[in-house]
């Protein structure tokens, strides 16, 4: 399930000139709720009609958090599909979700018992994670935003998180100049040539950012 187009990138623009009509909890037909939510690019998750979206005001409780990013999917159905993406169903509750970038935005890397490390997402603590892979991230230069591959339901791509990214990016190589993607990045003392490829299929070969 890959992403087509520019949806999550221009959407939140579409969201600053258009109020999209509803209301939290409503029911559109019997026995189903409805509600809205927003991810940011830090990888918080708000109610979508919060006036102030801040630690203070994202969810926080882990377990809550695990239950409803482990069922996100592309929202394929016909309500609000342009301007929510996404979905995450729980039971009868149909949970619609608009994101600043894509929904799955990276932490921190941990290591496992077995040394393994993984990439955690979703501010759940180390519960949601998958594989981290020194050789399957991308940068673009000119925003400085990383990526990395997510689990395909929730589009194949996710986005690093601020401050992680940064630290990350200082062990980047650019061979091909610094106005292009970097081509080498080092980890645990191990220089990786990146993998340029796997990322030219989903939702970041699309987007409105130049790649050289």
């Amino acid at each position: 399930m890959l992403l087509k187009g520019r949806q999550c990138l221009t959407l939140a623009k579409r969201y600053l000139t258009t109020q999209i009509p509803y209301v939290q909890g409503q029911s559109p037909a019997p026995k189903i709720r409805e509600y809205f939510y927003y991810i940011d690019h830090e990888g918080m998750l708000f109610l979508d009609d919060a006036r102030i979206k801040n630690f203070t005001s994202c969810f926080k409780e882990k377990q809550f958090l695990e239950f409803f990013f482990k069922r996100i999917r592309l929202n394929d159905g016909e309500r609000y599909r342009d301007d929510f993406p996404f979905v995450s169903l729980c039971g009868r509750e149909r949970n619609y979700i608009r994101c600043d970038d894509v929904p799955i935005v990276f932490t921190h890397i941990f290591k496992t018992p077995d040394c393994s490390e993984k990439l955690s997402y979703g501010h759940a603590g180390d519960i949601l994670h998958v594989p981290w892979e020194p050789s399957r991230i991308f940068m673009f230069p000119t925003s400085g935003r990383v990526y990395h591959p997510a689990p395909e339901r929730y589009g194949s791509v996710g986005l690093v998180r601020s401050r992680l990214s940064i630290e990350l990016s200082k062990n980047f190589r650019f061979s091909n100049g610094e106005e292009s993607p970097p081509t080498h990045f080092t980890w645990d003392s191990v220089e990786h040539e990146l993998d340029m490829d796997w990322w030219k299929s989903t939702y970041i070969s699309q987007r409105e950012e130049p790649m050289e």
